[in-house]
């Protein structure tokens, strides 16, 4: 999948945004299968069927396939791009992909238009950065509704360059009309703003609904902020279990902050059962990622024995996976 910018907004926690992908027919590929480029046209059917099964050689030979159908056929070049990006069925080259990417882009492929603007704003494998281009080509995209572009140009706006401000009335226009195209990541981002009141009114009840739209899409910043909110009645109404629940989500997927909040929760036995054994679990498991509690380490320390035994063998379950 085609990885996006980070947005480093005004709360405690940040994710780099993924792009989902979707083809012409509006079915979206889980964020964590790595799926293709949703071609913005006619889409080529075999290619594409063969790249979502992993069949990465066949999707090469059935896009070569299209294109010697018709030579213009912008989604096929994409898929293509995508291939060489990744060294799915090829052996990996960012040159070889911008110059597909490029090729689709040239005919108005939104997601080639996209993906060249992250190869060129990143200079990945070799390819000489031109951070101005990236911005024109993720304008061109996000005036087709790509949503990955929309949220791009406004960690841009963010971003300084050494020649602008960051500009958070901008980047809070565009996280918005990316999150109203159904973008978690944007969703997220446009909530912190809006939570701070930075590039947007200050709305906490307003920015709780957009986190968690980020939380509901498995943004796991998003399960945190909201966790958060929920756990203090910050713009939504207290509810200390669901809080609970939604760091226990985070924290299985390894955010510290979550695994850190959850210790806390299972020693005070505030939203779940108290459980020292288990706030012991999550506190070395957040602080192996470099967050030190001493209110939790004075709790390991008194531990039996018996309680010590089940938080090692807690820690060893979650490390497993």
């Amino acid at each position: 999948m085609l990885k996006r910018l980070v947005v480093l907004a005004a709360a405690a926690v940040c994710l780099p945004a993924i792009a989902s992908a979707q083809d012409a027919t509006g079915f979206v590929l889980p964020p964590q299968a790595g799926g293709p480029p949703p071609p913005s046209g006619p889409r080529p059917d075999y290619a594409f069927a063969a790249y979502q099964r992993g069949y990465y050689v066949t999707a090469l030979q059935e896009a070569m396939r299209a294109l010697s159908l018709n030579p213009k056929d912008a989604p096929a070049m994409t898929l293509i791009g995508e291939l060489y990006r990744t060294g799915a069925g090829v052996k990996p080259s960012a040159v070889e992909a911008e110059r597909w990417y490029r090729l689709a882009a040239d005919l108005g492929d939104r997601q080639a238009r996209f993906a060249l603007g992250l190869l060129l704003l990143t200079g990945e494998g070799g390819v000489a950065k031109d951070r101005a281009t990236a911005q024109k080509l993720f304008e061109e995209a996000a005036a087709q509704g790509h949503a990955g572009a929309l949220y791009n140009l406004g960690v841009m706006a963010i971003e300084s360059d050494g020649e602008s401000k960051p500009d958070f009335a901008k980047a809070a226009d565009y996280f918005k009309k990316a999150a109203e195209l159904g973008d978690g990541d944007a969703a997220y981002s446009y909530g912190v703003l809006e939570r701070s009141g930075r590039g947007a009114p200050l709305d906490t009840a307003d920015a709780a609904g957009w986190i968690k739209k980020a939380a509901d899409a498995g943004i796991v910043a998003g399960e945190v902020e909201y966790a958060i909110m929920l756990f203090n009645g910050e713009g939504v109404d207290r509810d200390e279990a669901a809080a609970a629940k939604l760091f226990g989500k985070a924290a299985a997927q390894n955010n510290p902050i979550a695994q850190n909040r959850l210790a806390h929760l299972y020693a005070t036995g505030r939203g779940v059962k108290r459980d020292l054994a288990q706030a012991a679990a999550w506190n070395m498991l957040a602080e192996a990622a470099g967050i030190k509690d001493k209110e939790l380490d004075a709790i390991v320390e008194q531990l039996t024995p018996q309680q010590r035994a089940a938080a090692i063998e807690a820690v060893r379950r979650q490390t497993m996976f």
